[in-house]
Formats: structure tokens, sequence, C-alpha cells
């Protein structure tokens, strides 16, 4: 866990996209879901963006967006979320508010008990439709939450494909996760999910060669380079382009995002090995292999 008192100085530095593979936090609910709790006080966007003033205003090239101000899962404490944009890029940063109004929380509120990760392993489990390999009775399900633009995605490919030839006995399951700040992950999406309907053995084909081609594509050329890699692929490039442009594509790609925001994907890549929420890079392939073992121990 990071110093707390340093966080905001690294999100001044926009230093959120070099730890892109952090786990995310739990997903806020809405009041409905909340209950009793969800009518804690909120604090006004008035409040939040004097705040944020005060916080940030001597950077004049710093400039933010509140994007939600809800109740938290937390009973007590208030979620907000900001979208910050500076010089180097633009990033989301989420605090807490205690219901006093005196006390902001920077960090995740994460699931407490004897079983953490159920909940959103089952939910997973019921709206993870993306792409799968392996058996579906496998005691380990991972579900992976990807951007095709994110080189981050990219640079964690060969430890996922490890993890998976070494241990047959999981499901993966793969579901697009478009950033907005990436220019043409949007349409590999769409892409990618129209391969996927096709063929699932193409899919896979084609992920990777959309991610061994990331420095070749661009957003002018993405409709052509996308549609050769399909191509390439083992299917119609032509009839992949066709259906990336309908709304059914779109459609299930926002259900994809959607699924990923309802359990706090917020970096790309992500994994969920049975609901538990880990981080993907180059080198951490035994400490993958160890939750691995070990969920499959619990089951």
């Amino acid at each position: 866990m990071r110093n707390r008192s340093k966080l905001f100085v690294a999100l001044l530095a926009l230093s959120i996209f070099a730890a892109a593979q952090q786990k995310p936090a739990t997903k806020t609910k809405s009041a409905d879901q909340l209950g009793t709790h969800a009518t804690a006080n909120l604090p006004s966007e008035q409040d939040v963006n004097a705040f944020l003033h005060e916080t940030f205003g001597y950077d004049p090239q710093l400039t933010w967006k509140i994007t939600g101000v809800r109740p938290s899962q937390a009973e007590g404490l208030a979620e907000v979320t900001v979208q910050i944009s500076g010089p180097q890029g633009q990033g989301e940063q989420k605090f807490f508010v205690t219901e006093d109004g005196k006390h902001a929380v920077v960090g995740d509120v994460i699931p407490f008990g004897p079983h953490p990760f159920d909940k959103t392993r089952e939910l997973l489990q019921k709206k993870a439709t993306g792409p799968a390999r392996g058996p579906a009775s496998a005691p380990v399900t991972v579900v992976e939450f990807s951007d095709l633009q994110c080189p981050h995605c990219k640079e964690a490919g060969p430890t996922i494909e490890r993890l998976l030839t070494e241990n047959p006995n999981i499901h993966f399951v793969f579901q697009n996760f478009p950033l907005p700040m990436h220019n043409w992950a949007r349409k590999a999406a769409e892409y990618a999910d129209c391969v996927g309907q096709t063929s699932n053995d193409a899919f896979w084909k084609f992920i990777s060669s959309v991610y061994g081609a990331q420095s070749d594509i661009t957003a002018e050329n993405a409709d052509q380079k996308l549609t050769d890699l399909a191509e390439t692929s083992g299917v119609s490039g032509k009839d992949v382009a066709a259906c990336a442009a309908k709304p059914e594509s779109q459609s299930r790609v926002d259900a994809s995002v959607n699924l990923g925001k309802s359990v706090d994907v917020n970096a790309t890549p992500t994994l969920f090995i049975n609901g538990r929420p880990v981080g993907v890079n180059g080198n951490n392939y035994d400490v993958l292999k160890q939750i691995v073992d070990f969920a499959a121990s619990e089951k």
C-alpha cells in the first residue's frame, strides 16, 4: 500500500498511469442497493470543486471534472470520482468523504469477511460472457479485462499465456475494456467482439496480432489495419468490419465495459481469479500461480 501522504502528489504527476496494473477497488452501489445508510450526507459539487481548487488550483495546467458523488458501500462515507487532466494525460481518481464533511480518505474500499471475493466471483460467473478458453468446469476461473491499445496489456500477454499453458485447469474469459484515453481502443474492441462472434479460435489469434501491431495502428488507419488483421486471423475481414459498425456490437462492448465498472475495474489489464482482483505484468507469474493454486485448493 502506498503512503497516503504521497498519493495526491502522485496524482498531481498523473502517475496513476504507471500503476495501471494495481488491483481495483470494489464497486460503489446505487442508493437502492445500499439500503438505509445510502441517505448519508453527500458533499455538494460546490464543496468538492472548492476542495479540488484548494488542492490543485496552483497549477494552471491541471483541470478536473467531477464524474460522481454518491453513497459508498461503506456506511458513513461518500464516494467522489474525479477525472483529472494535465500535461501527462488524464486519469480517474477516487476518494471518500466522511459524513461530517471534514475528512477525505484516499484509497480503496474492499470487501471484508470470511469469503470476501465470492460476490464478485458469482457476478462474473453470470455476466462475463466474452470469448473463453479452458474447461467451463475448471476449479478456477480467470477473467481478464483488457484494452487492445494498452501497452501494459501487450506486456502482460506472455505472462497470461504461460499461466494458461502451464495450468490447464483454468477457465479463462476475455472481456473488452477499452479506455477512453486510447483513441482506437474502442474500435479494436468492436472488431474483436465481431471476430469472437464468428470464431473463438480466430479471436485469440486476432487479439495477439493486434497487440503485436500496436505501434503501427493509428486512429486514422485503424479500420484498414483491423480489417487486415481479422482476415489474417482466419475470418472475413470485410464481414468483421461491417459487424463492428453495427449497434449490436457496440452494445456488447458497452456491456463488457459496464461489467468491468461494476466490479470497479479502472485500469488495464485487470484479472479476477475466482473473483479476486489482481494486477498482471510481464514478471509476476509466480504470484499469479500461487493465487491460482490457492483458489483451486479453496474449492
